[in-house]
């Protein structure tokens, strides 16, 4: 039987307890393993470069180097490295600043574990993750700065949505884009439609593949620039 190579990840948060439960939770699947871990954010740099790790966790708020530096560093350095940010805050000039650094995804530290899992699979495939809670957040900033365009002289009525979604997506598809766009996670969106949880995966693989966006965000932006959804 073919082994797949098992997915490399490196732990960065100075908190011990919390790399430890990170620690639990991972050694429980078969294609993940921990490759090394560090306390702070100078260490994470050199530690990092040195192991190369596929996936790094990342916390925020670590002592010598700020995750956010310490993500700039690594990245600059080698941006095949991919990082995934867990943080306590869910302010969107948080989440824009480590975008802006490189990260590939932002998760918050209360997160379950089998979502916390998932984003890393899909950050090591090469796609990003963002937190169903930060994601609404960032629309939300999205449709303020989208509102600003307008000119504030006269009165803006809804825009109409348009219909074009039927040339692209399925009815089924656009129903889970809705329910993306609202910031509803896959378990969510599953108990909403009576689907399992794989099968909007499947779905919003197809989305994503559709639209030609890498995550869940760019594909809710992407709708809400072609008018296919409200925010």
């Amino acid at each position: 039987m073919e082994q797949h190579q098992k997915i490399k990840l490196f732990l960065a948060d100075d908190h011990t307890l919390f790399r430890q439960g990170l620690r639990r939770i991972f050694e429980l699947e078969d294609d993940m393993e921990i490759v090394g871990e560090c306390s702070d954010g100078e260490a994470a740099v050199s530690l990092v470069l040195e192991i190369k790790p596929q996936v790094v966790l990342m916390d925020i708020n670590m002592p010598k180097r700020t995750g956010v530096e310490a993500t700039r560093l690594i990245k600059e350095a080698d941006p095949d490295i991919r990082i995934l940010i867990l943080s306590i805050h869910d302010d969107e000039a948080y989440i824009f600043e480590t975008i802006r650094a490189g990260a590939n995804g932002y998760l918050l530290k209360d997160v379950e574990s089998d979502v916390l899992v998932e984003a890393v699979r899909q950050v090591a495939g090469g796609s990003s993750f963002i937190h169903p809670q930060v994601t609404t957040k960032l629309l939300d900033e999205f449709k303020r700065l989208s509102n600003q365009v307008y000119d504030g002289d006269f009165e803006q009525g809804e825009p109409e949505l348009s219909s074009e979604w039927q040339d692209i997506l399925t009815q089924r598809e656009m129903e889970i884009l809705k329910l993306m766009a609202e910031g509803k996670s896959n378990r969510t969106i599953g108990e909403t439609l009576f689907i399992s949880e794989k099968t909007v995966k499947n779905h919003v693989s197809s989305i994503l593949g559709k639209l030609s966006v890498d995550d869940r965000t760019q594909a809710v932006i992407t709708a809400a620039k072609r008018c296919w959804v409200k925010l």
